[in-house]
């Protein structure tokens, strides 16, 4: 009896025993971290920004997993043909420009966003609308600041010069200095064409364009911008310059106003201090009236990658980048506008002269949708405008063939 009693108390004390240990494996499995390794891209002049926002993104979710977060450099000009290069070798999360949206969708590169609601109503319309496609959203604002407007030394012109492109070319010209533009670039070119009537977008394929530009008929025509092209270049105050000889020519004293975006603001404020101006684009004299010059505008936006092995995380880091507090970073740290709604109606961005002046210009602004082949024949032409067109070939057959080049298959 004694032996039997013995045998059923080490069975219960066994059983226990066994009991325990499958408690502890249990506990042991709840507590093991999920390994999450994401690959952030982006544009070399954020790293030191991007690293300080996976840091504390890394340091507010540190208990729920087991992060390695990798940040690259990659221009965002050309994430869309590095992604699509290879999907299931990119970043996880990545920085493009606006104008790759619908490639990017087309391929698969993107899902669309299911907390849409709640992005949308934190984002700027424009942005949103951006970010959008076929009613869909899918990527996350991030800037609303990749547009153009004018920069001038206000120590050479009057309120009221500025107002008009006349006013800025004869303050320069009296000055012996200059107004600059990059005529090299179909993205400014654009503000000549932009609020004439004459049109040039995306057609419904994605791919191939439409174009009015050498329209014959009409208020104003074609020919008229041309016209009024030929007339500016001949100006002894104006010259084309590139973005990076608008700066030269600023630290050299030759350059008192130009056409830029807000990524010179922190140069150019350096060099022309409290004279700093920037305001919306001025008008210009096209067909005998004051036509208000245009501006293609965009955004930058932060995409998921539908083939990331992470999609839950991948996404809570591409929120944590765009969030309100990180939105005012950049902007402190990168002088960039934001596309978060309460940052940019905070007091910061509205005393900031750049900023400003692109909201300002924002009511004249297209966002850039157009395809491959817009850019090449729009600089060719504007080109041979800002040389003075040596040649005498006749404007139209010039607008003809710039026309024809745009909306090529």
């Amino acid at each position: 009896m004694r032996k039997r009693v013995c045998r059923v108390l080490l069975c219960f004390l066994c059983s226990i025993a066994v009991t325990g240990c499958k408690g502890d494996d249990k506990k042991s499995e709840s507590t093991a971290k999920e390994q999450v390794e994401l690959v952030v891209w982006g544009s070399e002049e954020d790293t030191d920004l991007m690293n300080q926002i996976i840091e504390s993104f890394r340091e507010t979710y540190q208990g729920q997993a087991d992060f390695q977060i990798h940040f690259e450099v990659q221009g965002e000009a050309n994430c869309k043909d590095a992604l699509i290069g290879g999907l299931e070798e990119g970043a996880d999360v990545f920085t493009f420009a606006d104008d790759q949206l619908n490639a990017l969708a087309a391929a698969g590169a993107l899902d669309p966003i299911e907390n849409a609601e709640v992005i949308q109503d934190k984002n700027l319309s424009s942005t949103v609308e951006a970010a959008t496609v076929n009613e869909k959203l899918y990527a996350y604002p991030l800037t609303a600041d990749n547009g153009y407007f004018l920069y001038y030394n206000k120590q050479y012109f009057t309120g009221e010069q500025v107002k008009t492109l006349d006013g800025i070319l004869q303050a320069a010209a009296a000055n012996g200095r200059l107004f600059v533009m990059d005529w090299s670039s179909a993205w400014y070119v654009y503000s000549f064409f932009g609020n004439t009537g004459l049109q040039a977008g995306l057609n419904d394929d994605g791919i191939t364009n439409f174009c009015s530009w050498n329209q014959t008929e009409g208020e104003i025509k074609g020919v008229d911008v041309a016209q009024a092209m030929l007339r500016i270049a001949a100006s002894p105050g104006f010259a084309s310059r590139t973005d990076m000889e608008f700066l030269e020519g600023v630290e050299n004293g030759t350059v008192i106003a130009g056409v830029s975006g807000v990524w010179n603001a922190v140069a150019i404020e350096e060099i022309w201090g409290a004279n700093t101006g920037a305001i919306k684009l001025p008008t210009y004299t096209c067909a005998g009236r004051q036509v208000q010059m245009a501006s293609f505008s965009g955004c930058k936006l932060i995409g998921v990658n539908a083939y990331s092995k992470h999609p839950e995380w991948a996404a809570k880091l591409a929120e944590w980048i765009t969030s309100e507090e990180n939105q005012k970073l950049r902007f402190e740290m990168r002088g960039q506008g934001p596309s978060n709604k309460k940052v940019a109606d905070s007091s910061e961005i509205q005393e900031s002269p750049a900023i400003a002046a692109l909201i300002e210009q924002s009511e004249f602004s297209q966002l850039q949708r157009v395809g491959g082949k817009f850019w090449d024949p729009v600089s060719a032409f504007a080109e041979n405008m800002a040389a003075g067109n040596p040649s005498g070939e006749d404007l139209q057959k010039q607008l003809n063939e710039m026309t024809e080049g745009v909306i090529a298959r």
